[in-house]
């Protein structure tokens, strides 16, 4: 077999994986639209649309888990495609672990409609911040496609603006909750909703993390947002 030959086969395993990491980035945002419906108009079918997704996430996440393991001992690749397949290998795990907490805003939901819970707590900055997941995960995984580490310097900053809204709903459960005890119970599962949905801003941004490290060959987890962000537009 030419060498011509292996190359372009390799290129071609490449691609396959890059596609399934991408098919399953779309089922993991599909699972938190889903799962921000029901929280938001309190469907008990969209909560079961989103648990039941997880099988097929878990199996995909090992299926392409072995298809990384597969190419680095057959193709053992070098440099770049080494970075890819590893960076891969990372990336679908924040993307199951996502969906996880996709799951979780939907298991949190059911209970809320099993207890009768009423809207007794304003949830507007969890309404903002889920939709800033959603934004940030579909920027992530479209800058994923195209390697393009620009775009992922801005997703790391704006994952930013996920985490204050989260800080501004925390804020405002605890008034809520030393005004009336008796929001508590409530409080507290809309607490572990959003944080949930903060987790998912997290891992896009761990993703946008790894597309950096693909194109410039640079570990830029842990670095601060101006370190990472000289890396990315360098």
């Amino acid at each position: 077999m030419s060498d011509k030959h292996l190359s372009s086969q390799f290129d071609a395993d490449l691609n396959l994986i890059s596609s399934k990491v991408l098919e399953m980035g779309g089922l993991v945002e599909s699972q938190i639209i889903t799962a921000m419906q029901a929280l938001n108009e309190f469907d008990s079918e969209a909560c079961e649309r989103v648990i039941a997704a997880e099988d097929r996430l878990n199996s995909m996440e090992v299926e392409i888990d072995e298809e990384c393991s597969n190419i680095i001992a057959l193709r053992q690749p070098a440099a770049r495609d080494l970075r890819l397949v590893l960076a891969i290998s990372k990336t679908i795990t924040n993307l199951e672990r996502a969906g996880d907490e996709a799951e979780k805003i939907a298991k949190r939901t059911k209970r809320l409609m099993e207890d009768g819970a009423s809207r007794s707590v304003n949830i507007a900055e969890i309404k903002v911040s889920g939709e800033m997941a959603v934004s940030i995960l579909r920027r992530a995984l479209d800058a994923f496609a195209r390697l393009d580490t620009v775009a992922a310097a801005q997703i790391v900053r704006d994952d930013k603006a996920i985490d204050e809204e989260f800080r501004a709903f925390v804020r405002k459960l605890v008034s809520y909750m030393m005004e009336d005890p008796r929001t508590i119970s409530v409080g507290l599962d809309y607490l572990f909703i959003a944080k949930a949905i903060e987790r998912i801003g997290d891992h896009a941004k761990n993703i946008a993390e790894f597309i950096i490290y693909i194109v410039k060959g640079t570990d830029v987890r842990h670095k601060s947002r101006d370190a990472l962000e000289r890396e990315a537009l360098s």
